[in-house]
């Protein structure tokens, strides 16, 4: 009995959920919203697109792995969430056409595009 039990612990940790950014990693459209959200919400008006990162912007570089927030894909999801007080940075909870799952989108996107060096 126990080892039954055993095992059907181990069986459910191997079939968790993958994280949403990671889950859209590998999945060309929501790739593709991401950038889209990205130009239109975020290079449109405060960061730079990842062709010209290395340029002047008031905005952070989101694309040289530095995050000022956190780096995990929970943290810059809560950053996006939440916003950054006392910054331009607003808040985008609810503020997207596919909520939470656009927010996923562009960590995805941000991650995606994004060259760290050692």
């Amino acid at each position: 009995m126990r080892s039954s039990a055993l095992a059907c612990l181990a069986l459910l940790a191997c079939a968790a959920p993958q994280p949403p950014a990671a889950a859209y990693a590998h999945d060309p459209a929501a790739l593709a919203r991401g950038e889209r959200l990205f130009g239109s919400v975020c290079a449109a008006y405060c960061h730079a697109l990842p062709a010209d990162a290395a340029g002047v912007r008031d905005a952070p570089n989101l694309f040289d792995c530095t995050w000022l927030h956190g780096g995990s894909d929970a943290e810059i999801f809560h950053t996006l969430s939440t916003g950054v007080p006392n910054t331009r940075m607003i808040a985008f909870a609810g503020k997207l056409p596919d909520g939470d799952a656009d927010l996923w989108k562009l960590v995805a996107y941000l991650r995606s595009q994004s060259h760290c060096t050692p």
